[in-house]
């Protein structure tokens, strides 16, 4: 009866309906699988969408922000409604991942935030190559993920028209480069003292992490004309051996700096007879003085220990170091001491020991570096250095292979006037061989 006063008064509408019925149960026929499906499949579900750090970010806005100077971790987070006991208890259970206290100022990070603005992920990029994943949610967690780094292999040569640091500035290499270079030949050349006309080889490492430069590695082997005069090194390393030696298999690590601070000039030598500045009277002057800025940071030129750090009425703040039965270094006229540094505490090469000031009877700012030899004070910068020692008999067979592939890569031709072939190099009476 209804059926019937429909089809009277509304005959399209009724039409479209059974076409629209009878099409949805011929696609569902369509679908249904000849077989049922097996029970004991997992079952699927669809992931949301992650974002490159793997946090889900369907419905989640994303703050890009800078960590500013003097920003604690708790700073970062309550400004996004995340209570102060949660951020407590995330910073303290996930020490042992990451120390919230090794925040720094200029590195980025991301808060991820819902509809009411509550944090629910923060993500912080300690460099380029790691980030820490931190998940603000009722059960907090954190996570610390490395990419991927890929070392590429370079060669660069170039000649020195102002400084190491402009030469390769001027052909878009990183300046770490240059400190490299100087770490390498620290006890070689004194790179503040280079030449217009200087020349040089590097062979180093790149560190990328996908198209972007992450750090420089290892020199792999070097050549530097330096005053007319080569100085190559080759990078050797194992289990045991990570060091840097010459053509004939010496190491170029000494046991000594040969200076103690990154310093701008050598204000006054070592001399028997000097004109004191202070005292305006002629008297010796037993050691060398490196002018640098207030409060650079002064090495210890060798290993050793610690025999006196104190203050002098002439000398001013200063440390003694006893390196051996043989050698002894002093520092004079420091700004101050470095903390911890005290009579008994032994020291590494290279370790800050202080900084340089003007204490004492000094009219700037330099470090006197005075050194003995079997009791004498002499001039370190004429003593011979003795070299912490040759590559081991063992592995020389494998660094002459080495070496020799290395040479020929850095013999081509920089400066023609003053270059040695590859097969004089190996023709030279102190080069390496196996035995």
């Amino acid at each position: 009866m209804l059926f019937d006063i429909i089809m009277r008064d509304r005959p399209l509408l009724v039409i479209a309906v059974l076409i629209a019925a009878g099409t949805f149960l011929f696609l569902r026929f369509l679908q249904t699988p000849d077989a049922a499906p097996d029970e004991e499949s997992p079952v699927q579900t669809v992931s949301l969408a992650t974002d490159e750090f793997g946090v889900p970010i369907s419905e989640l806005s994303v703050i890009q922000e800078t960590v500013r100077r003097n920003e604690t971790f708790s700073d970062l987070l309550t400004p996004y409604d995340v209570g102060y006991e949660r951020i407590v208890n995330l910073a303290r259970e996930g020490r042992d991942v990451f120390d919230v206290r090794r925040l720094k100022s200029g590195r980025p990070y991301r808060v991820y935030t819902d509809s009411s603005g509550t944090g629910r992920y923060l993500v912080y990029q300690p460099n380029l190559a790691s980030y820490v994943v931190f998940d603000l949610g009722e059960e907090p967690s954190i996570r610390m993920e490395e990419r991927d780094v890929l070392v590429r292999q370079r060669s660069i040569d170039g000649v020195i028209e102002e400084s190491l640091y402009m030469t390769l500035i001027g052909q878009d290499i990183h300046p770490t480069v240059a400190n490299r270079m100087a770490d390498v030949f620290a006890w070689q050349i004194d790179f503040s003292r280079l030449q217009k006309g200087d020349s040089f080889r590097i062979l180093f490492e790149e560190q990328y992490v996908g198209d972007h430069l992450f750090d420089i590695g290892d020199v792999l082997a070097a050549r530097f004309v330096h005053r007319g005069e080569d100085y190559f090194a080759f990078h050797y390393q194992n289990d045991v051996v990570d060091e840097h030696y010459d053509e004939t298999g010496k190491s170029l690590r000494k046991a000594f700096l040969i200076a103690p601070v990154e310093y701008k000039r050598i204000s006054s030598g070592f001399t028997r007879r000097r004109f004191h500045p202070v005292q305006k009277r002629y008297k010796a002057h037993l050691g060398t003085d490196y002018a640098a800025d207030p409060g650079t940071p002064i090495n210890a030129t060798g290993d050793g220990v610690v025999t006196e750090a104190r203050y002098g009425q002439y000398n001013g703040n200063y440390v003694k170091i006893r390196h051996n039965g043989t050698f002894t270094t002093q520092y004079l006229h420091m700004s101050k001491i470095k903390s911890g540094i005290r009579p008994g505490v032994r020291v590494k090469q290279g370790d800050v020991i202080g900084f340089v000031g003007s204490t004492g009877l000094a009219t700037g700012p330099h470090v006197c570096y005075r050194f003995w030899k079997n009791g004498e004070q002499v001039d370190h910068r004429r003593e011979k250095i003795p070299s912490v020692g040759p590559i081991p008999s063992q592995y020389l067979a494998n660094f002459n292979v080495q070496r020799d592939d290395y040479l020929l890569q850095l013999t081509a031709p920089i400066n023609p006037t003053i270059d040695r072939s590859y097969a004089e190099l190996l023709e030279t009476p102190e080069a390496v061989t196996s035995p």
